[in-house]
């Protein structure tokens, strides 16, 4: 912002600044020799013999000076900062302030104290007093008495957990996690096609518990949902189990320290569950997708509160990335419509062929044994189970072509009636071999603890493929 400072010298210090005391005696000499303001940032004693000297109780000048440290000295000529040096330099005050024995007394160097405008919680509140900042959401008044967490309940804005009041200052805190602008309309979010910016997301990051640096991920992620391949107002309105499950991918899963491991798909990482909680809450409270309204699941699944995990990346197996399209070392996020997670649990195979045969007839399970090219799933492998395939050369490619080839069955096995079960595949199928899956329509990822042969199947939603729900992967922008 352009503003006229006063000609002269300007210092800005506080009181409690030791260097600032330091320099103290030195002001009335400058003020007799130039013309001198003095701002001081948390005492109206510190030189208040000085005519010049203004206790800066709201910061607002520090602010709008720009100050990172105290003290600080700056000339001003015609208006406008010229020049300006921090701490104390005796040669720097010198030749500033224009006289050639100042501080003579003085040692040369003295560092000097970070400015109350950098402290934890104020930069924020500063850019929202004075700076060009202005959030664009309307700003609820609660009263005195009232528990801010209890109004979000009352509102409507939680999934029925607690979460985190979204004040200006927790929201603009959030905002610094991106460089997109907060007016920047990501899409229009379904059921109610309401335009969602990234402010929006951000208030809903806070909600859910997020730190500003997971701000790209949850973008990459809403990205993803907001395609016409995701299909979300089917996902949200579908009176099956399915919600957005998040799949990350890259540096950006390690930089933010989410989990692939341990309890990767479970309970106890702030990254994972606030991300996941974040997509679902910006569905809920931006584009309406309330369950018992819109949202008509007959059961749901614990992933409608949030489902967000990385898949290990140390192994010789391609990342879910890069078998779609991602280039190595960049980071992206796979959006999938999935329901709750199914173990599967084989101790005792131990080399790839019964291994993936375990796998195969887990995996025939999904939706219902007798439904095939219905819904996709999410093959989750352990390590433990990982080995057995990377020890024996298999590459995820391969698992995958080996399970292609053990999911076929015959039709007349799947057909509607067949075994004495109304449910199945339309008689048509009944001559053919049917693969389970359509093409494409099973992933494969790395994650979970080091012990425990143990695997786990996430089904997707039956409407998976064109008309429904396909996977979609996008890079996180960081």
């Amino acid at each position: 912002m352009n503003r006229v400072l006063p000609d002269g010298l300007i210092v800005v210090a506080k009181a409690d600044c030791p260097t600032c005391r330091l320099v103290e005696p030195l002001l009335a000499e400058i003020a007799q020799s130039d013309q001198l303001t003095v701002y001081v940032q948390d005492s109206a004693e510190y030189a208040a013999d000085l005519s010049g000297s203004l206790y800066d109780k709201t910061l607002e000048h520090s602010y709008r000076l720009g100050i990172e440290f105290v003290p600080t000295l700056i000339r001003v000529e015609n208006g406008k900062e010229v020049e300006r040096t921090y701490g104390w330099h005796k040669e720097d005050w010198r030749q500033l302030s224009g006289l050639a024995t100042l501080g003579e007394e003085l040692p040369v160097m003295r560092p000097g104290c970070g400015s109350k405008t950098l402290e934890p919680g104020i930069s924020e509140e500063l850019e929202l007093a004075f700076g060009d900042f202005k959030l664009q959401s309307r700003e609820i008044d609660i009263a005195g008495a009232d528990d801010p967490m209890e109004t979000c309940y009352e509102r409507g804005w939680s999934d029925g957990l607690p979460v985190v009041p979204p004040t200006p200052v927790r929201v603009l805190r959030m905002l610094k996690g991106t460089e997109r602008k907060p007016e920047e309309v990501v899409g229009l979010m379904p059921p109610d096609l309401v335009p969602v910016s990234v402010e929006k997301v951000a208030i809903n990051a806070v909600l859910a518990g997020c730190k500003p640096e997971y701000m790209p991920v949850l973008l990459a992620a809403l990205e993803a949902s907001l395609t016409d391949e995701f299909g979300l107002h089917g996902l949200i309105c579908t009176t099956m189990f399915g919600s957005p499950m998040i799949m990350v991918n890259g540096p950006a899963a390690k930089a933010i320290g989410m989990n692939s491991g341990v309890n990767a798909l479970g309970q106890g990482n702030r990254a994972n569950a606030t991300i996941g909680r974040a997509l679902q809450l910006i569905i809920r409270n931006v584009g309406g997708g309330r369950p018992g309204e819109i949202d008509r699941s007959t059961m749901g699944n614990p992933g409608k509160v949030g489902f967000c995990f990385a898949e290990a990346e140390d192994s010789d197996w391609l990342p879910l990335a890069q078998e779609r399209g991602v280039a190595p070392g960049r980071s992206a996020v796979t959006l999938f419509p999935g329901e709750g997670v199914q173990g599967i649990v084989d101790q005792k195979s131990r080399d790839p062929e019964s291994l993936a045969r375990s796998f195969a007839l887990s995996l025939r399970t999904v939706d219902h044994a007798k439904l095939a090219m219905a819904g996709d799933a999410v093959l989750v492998v352990s390590p433990e189970h990982a080995r057995v395939f990377i020890d024996a050369g298999w590459s995820k490619q391969r698992l995958r072509e080996e399970l292609e080839k053990l999911l076929l069955a015959p039709g007349e096995q799947l057909v509607a009636g067949a075994g004495g079960i109304a449910e199945g595949i339309p008689a048509r199928f009944k001559d053919q071999q049917v693969p389970k899956f359509r093409p494409g329509g099973l992933l494969i990822v790395r994650a979970g603890g080091t012990a425990g042969l143990f695997s786990a199947i996430i089904a997707g939603w039956a409407a998976s493929g064109p008309v429904g729900s396909s996977p979609v992967t996008r890079e996180v922008n960081i």
